[in-house]
């Protein structure tokens, strides 16, 4: 069975033959059909998320379930699932209050790139190897917890379903839950990659009524308009901070997402935020950045500032919704994709990634 392969934090993925386990209890075995390319897995390249290497990466994924371990009751052989990177554990603190993203057995999980008995089911030659947390969606085949395998019964593609699990339901999540963009306010959204495009997304979605795209590329600008942004703004070409004062008749928007990660950006999006409105990060940065903003202005000016991550999303009930959203046309999912790829064009893709060239890139598995 082929995966892509990283061994080295800064190197470029392997295509490899990988030997995968059998489900054991509690686990599914998915023949993946499509993956998207996403800037989480880039982080794990450049070790901005260090997890253990060598790892097979990937976590925004779709396919079909191919066998199932003992006690599996929620999908069986044949259904078409999306792939759920953060899964609940349903008995922690932040389960318990509603906030499954903040899960502290998943992020426990997580950072140990294993599944949920901290083992692996991906070898090589007899030596373990790691999976992007809980998916490790670059294989043909991968196993994965029952609970990240969300079954859907639609007949979407492939393709697009599988960006229902991270760029899509982060970006309009970000908007819609996180921000909870109120009908007739102002946003501005800084980065137009595949999650950023999802925010201006889920801001039409909530009824505002001027979403600011904020890019360096005009190509990507110029697309930004076709998901809901009413104005652009090239920050090669103009301080994007007065620009968004201009265009706001000098107050500054209710809201403002960075959605790059990093932290020069991020102070932007926070200075280009009216008094008493919000700044919302969902761009990842390096776990040393650190933020710089006037503590004065907090208080003084009442605003707020906080993450979101996947969108405050529950992936079992999200990502139906999503889907019917895409049905009824209220969502863009198609349009997202820019370039498919087959699994040995994968560090093509993560090039195109780098370099902006994509909204979202997508790995097609052969039949």
């Amino acid at each position: 069975m082929k995966a892509a392969v990283l061994h080295q934090y800064g190197g470029e993925l392997k295509i490899e033959n990988v030997d995968l386990e059998e489900p054991r209890k509690g686990e599914v075995r998915v023949k993946m059909k499509a993956a998207g390319v996403c800037h989480s897995d880039q982080h794990v390249i450049d070790a901005h998320l260090p997890l253990p290497v060598p790892i097979v990466l990937g976590h925004e994924g779709a396919g079909i379930v191919d066998a199932v371990g003992e006690g599996v009751t929620s999908v069986k052989v044949g259904d078409r699932v999306v792939l759920n990177w953060v899964p609940s554990c349903k008995n922690c603190y932040y389960c318990r209050v509603g906030r499954p993203d903040m899960c502290e057995e998943a992020a426990k999980i997580s950072a140990m790139g294993t599944m949920l008995d901290g083992t692996t089911r991906f070898s090589i030659n007899g030596k373990k190897v790691h999976q992007f947390p809980l998916t490790g969606t670059f294989s043909e085949y991968t196993v994965v917890p029952e609970s990240s395998a969300i079954p859907f019964d639609n007949d979407i593609p492939f393709e697009e379903a599988a960006l229902i699990g991270c760029c899509v339901i982060t970006g309009v999540g970000a908007a819609t839950k996180t921000a909870k963009v109120e009908p007739g306010s102002t946003v501005a959204v800084i980065g137009s990659g595949g999650v950023g495009f999802n925010v201006i997304q889920g801001a039409k979605l909530a009824g505002a009524k001027q979403i600011i795209a904020i890019d360096i590329l005009d190509d990507k600008l110029e697309k930004t308009k076709t998901f809901g942004a009413t104005h652009t703004v090239n920050a090669k070409e103009t301080d994007p901070v007065r620009e968004v004062q201009k265009l706001t008749g000098g107050l500054g928007v209710d809201y403002a997402f960075e959605v790059i990660g990093r932290p020069e950006t991020m102070e932007q999006a926070y200075m280009m935020t009216r008094k008493t409105g919000k700044t919302i990060v969902v761009g990842v940065s390096a776990p040393n950045a650190k933020l710089s903003v006037n503590a004065f202005s907090l208080p003084y000016q009442s605003k707020i500032i906080t993450g979101s991550w996947l969108g405050q999303g529950n992936p079992p009930v999200d990502y139906p919704k999503l889907l019917d959203l895409n049905d009824a046309g209220k969502l863009k999912i198609k349009p997202l994709i820019s370039k498919i790829y087959s699994l040995e064009q994968i560090n093509e893709a993560f090039e195109d990634l780098r370099s902006g060239k994509n909204i979202r890139g997508v790995i097609r598995f052969d039949e």
